[in-house]
């Protein structure tokens, strides 16, 4: 499997070159040249598999001449042995076609864990072949930072930074990224929104100096490693409900795009799905998108649901390549408005395509806070705010989602105790590994949203610098 940029000027790679460059050197996301195609019978054949083996089955396309299946099975099973659950993402069902797939049972109880941990599995393999070092460098608006660091702390030849929003993050969220007292693992927090955090990583991987002199890796959704692993459990949950023979629509709460694109993958493979819907919060670029045709960036605005406090949404980019049929001036040509003008547009007819397999939706504050409490009051189940937005957009566009529908619980509830106390009055019981983490001293550093104070931080703080 060989893979190119959505912008078409930079090398065609393999898997494994993929994974460790993260970021296209001409500004692209990388995507597989031709998507592997799964038969009807090899989707009933998963029926009674481990994750671990569905895992290997799915990913065996992608990773050709790069990874052998026992290399693969390895990895795999080192990556989900800190789970707490036996299926990895359990299905959870709330009536006759609604169910909570449950992407929370990893060490840092955040659907990040999934990819993280596999990606940690990837980076020391591929580091041992080569002997090389790298720096990971990532953005995070909540849950990817902790996920990344407790992915690569104490890996040898790696060092993680991850810049997130100052004031973005739930408490619990900040923690688990400041209190881990690794020494190759770095929180920093920027004086700036999610997206800025995110342009700060772009800029540096597009510069060609930088990227040399810290050999830097991509630990956020642009690593095409990391939807791979996603991708996975959109099989497993649609075997479990009844693929090939039943399709499956699914509600994904969605800031970066990455999750969601994930599903959007599966089901170009073959895995059918009937719909997919966005759920947005008030940051809702995307469900204006999907609505109108237009991407129009507007400030950033801070919710319950802090994670998907995004304006823009990065791997929005592999669907607007195939929506511009991967003509990469086309989808070039795309970027450099949204980058100029901070709108882009697309046309009747690409909207049209899109919305064949998406539908979208947002939810208010108000709104999530009121979901919260009626999936309690009914199901006896409490979920986090950002598992509400995709439960509360799911009853909005019911009419438009045939069953069976999976809405995607993103996130314990116990790292929201606030929103949770808000919505119904009660905690949700605290994992014994957060209570320990809220004893644990902090640790980061503040900086301002400038390339020059992130290189500064680099060359003081890694052994690369």
């Amino acid at each position: 499997m060989l893979y190119h940029s959505t912008r078409g000027a930079a090398p065609i790679l393999n898997f494994r070159d993929v994974t460790m460059a993260g970021l296209a050197s001409d500004g692209g996301l990388y995507v597989p040249q031709t998507w592997p195609q799964f038969s009807a019978d090899d989707i009933a054949a998963m029926r009674g598999l481990s994750y671990q083996d569905i895992a290997v089955r799915v990913m065996r396309p992608f990773v050709a001449g790069c990874l052998d299946d026992a290399t693969s099975q390895a990895l795999i099973a080192k990556a989900y042995a800190s789970f707490d659950h036996p299926e990895i993402t359990p299905l959870r069902q709330l009536d006759e076609d609604h169910y909570l797939l449950e992407l929370f049972h990893g060490p840092t109880l955040a659907f990040k864990d999934v990819a993280l941990q596999f990606l940690g599995q990837l980076f020391e393999h591929f580091l041992a072949e080569s002997g090389q070092r790298i720096t990971v460098l990532g953005a995070t608006s909540g849950d990817t930072g902790s996920a990344a660091m407790a992915a690569l702390a104490n890996r040898r030849n790696i060092e993680c930074v991850i810049l997130y929003p100052e004031h973005g993050p739930s408490a619990i969220q900040r923690r688990q990224m400041t209190c881990l007292a690794a020494p190759n693992v770095h929180a920093v927090a920027v004086r700036g929104s999610f997206d800025e955090c995110q342009a700060l990583v772009k800029a540096l991987f597009n510069d060609p100096a930088a990227r040399r002199q810290y050999n830097l890796a991509a630990v956020n959704s642009i690593n095409w490693a990391r939807i791979l692993a996603q991708i996975v459990y959109y099989f497993v949950a649609a075997v479990r409900l009844g693929a090939p023979d039943k399709a499956v629509s699914f509600v994904v709460p969605t800031g970066n795009f990455g999750n969601i694109y994930a599903a959007y993958a599966a089901q170009h493979c073959g895995l059918p799905i009937s719909k997919l819907a966005v759920a947005s919060n008030r940051n809702d670029i995307l469900t204006h998108f999907f609505q109108s045709g237009t991407m129009a960036v507007q400030p950033v605005q801070a919710s319950l649901s802090p994670s998907m406090d995004i304006q823009v949404s990065s791997n929005a980019e592999r669907l607007l390549f195939d929506l511009c049929q991967r003509d990469a001036a086309a989808l070039t040509g795309l970027m450099a408005d949204l980058q100029r003008s901070g709108t882009l547009m697309i046309s009747p007819y690409q909207l049209g395509a899109a919305r064949q397999l998406f539908t979208a939706a947002s939810l208010s504050d108000e709104a999530t806070l009121a979901t919260i409490k009626q999936v309690f009051t009914n199901f006896n189940c409490i979920i986090d705010p950002h598992t509400a937005v995709g439960v509360g957009a799911a009853e909005k566009l019911t009419k438009q989602l045939p069953g069976p529908v999976v809405m995607l619980a993103c996130a314990h509830p116990a790292k929201f105790p606030e929103t949770i106390q808000r919505a119904i009055n009660l905690t949700s019981d605290m994992p014994k590994t957060l209570s320990e983490l809220l004893q644990k001293p902090e640790r980061n550093a503040i900086i301002d949203p400038e390339i020059q104070s992130v290189s500064t931080f680099l060359s003081a703080n890694t052994r690369a610098g």
